[in-house]
């Protein structure tokens, strides 16, 4: 045989123990099975030797291998789902249920099970590139918009087999909507303002599309990140924004200024209505008293004439000449050249 010392003790063969004659013969394989054989029936309870016991052996043999087929698919068949998973079942490719978190049975190969992850948020940036950034406003101008989009997995049924390409669709429909909503918006607006209505907005029109897909996504969040007009016309633009930034301060000083001057102004015309009414009852009061001053010395000038006129006219003097400076000469002096100190008179007077 290959493996006996042929050459006269020369070579080793492969179960010799070297050189030279005498080495150990080959072992006999027919030998090495026959007793693996009889170690199997003794372990399952096969008899001793001869043809019933090769038939006993041959039943245990059968038995262990359909036992070890039946652990090994049962093994098989039980999944685990973790918290953050579910567990989607189908059978003959069609879907069958959705499994919620821990251990579950299936019945390989006709049941197959995906377990996608529904709690982790997923992000999607969008406006690397020129033309996914570049978008025109309501009033006709381009900026450059940058935003992000936040979303997870609302039914995983749905995620798996209504929606191909689920992150690129969700990118395209993103892209639809902001386009939308950018087109009806000036370019200030956009920058300044109605950043967080237009992530509301923008987030509502994508999550109707999604439902009417039926694509078992729900979108989270849609951030801006930046929004900026395009590097050619920057410093135009910016200039633009200065002069309607200083015209916006003028405005802002001026309504400042009218809020200032206008109640002083009102309270002013106020006080001089106020003062107008006092004024006007003062003069009807002091009318109604000499009116009623004049009936009453009418009344008396009616029984005595003579007596009122004469009183009247001596009241009226008295009060004209206590007003005046008086100097009275008589008419008869004679001798002497009267000197009168007239401006001496005055200041004592």
């Amino acid at each position: 045989m290959p493996w006996q010392n042929n050459n006269g003790g020369k070579d080793r063969g492969p179960w010799g123990s070297g050189p030279g004659g005498g080495g150990q013969q080959p072992p006999d394989i027919d030998e090495l099975i026959r007793k693996g054989q009889d170690k199997f029936r003794k372990a399952f309870g096969g008899g001793g030797g001869g043809r019933g016991g090769s038939q006993g052996g041959g039943k245990s043999m059968f038995l262990l291998i359909g036992l070890l087929v039946v652990v090994g698919y049962l093994y098989a068949g039980f999944y685990k789902v973790q918290p953050d998973e579910a567990g989607v079942v189908l059978r003959f490719g069609k879907w069958i249920k959705t499994e919620d978190t821990g251990l579950h049975f299936h019945f390989p190969p006709i049941d197959r099970v995906y377990t996608p992850k529904i709690t982790a948020v997923n992000k999607i940036d969008v406006g690397s590139g020129k033309q996914e950034r570049q978008m025109l406003t309501g009033d006709e101008n381009i900026v450059d918009v940058e935003y992000s989009i936040f979303w997870r997995i609302s039914d995983p049924a749905r995620f798996l087999f209504n929606l191909e390409q689920q992150e690129q669709s969700i990118k395209s429909v993103s892209e639809s909507a902001m386009r939308e909503v950018v087109a009806k918006t000036k370019v200030q607006q956009i920058m300044t303002s109605e950043r967080d209505g237009i992530e509301i907005e923008v987030r509502g029109i994508m999550q109707r599309v999604l439902n009417s897909y039926e694509a078992g996504i729900e979108i989270t969040q849609v951030k801006l990140d930046t929004v900026s007009p395009p590097v050619e016309v920057r410093e135009a633009f910016n200039d633009v924004q200065k002069a309607e930034a200083d015209r916006d301060k003028t405005i802002n000083e001026a309504k400042k200024y009218q809020n200032e001057i206008v109640p002083t102004a009102r309270g002013e015309a106020e006080q001089m209505n106020q003062q107008a009414e006092a004024y006007k009852a003062r003069a009807v009061t002091k009318a109604q008293g000499e009116s009623a001053r004049f009936l009453a010395v009418y009344e008396q000038y009616k029984m005595a004439k003579d007596v009122t006129r004469r009183r009247m006219y001596l009241e009226t003097m008295e009060d004209i000449l206590s007003r005046t400076d008086k100097v009275i000469l008589e008419n008869d002096g004679t001798g002497v050249l009267p000197y009168l100190p007239l401006p001496n008179v005055k200041k004592q007077n």
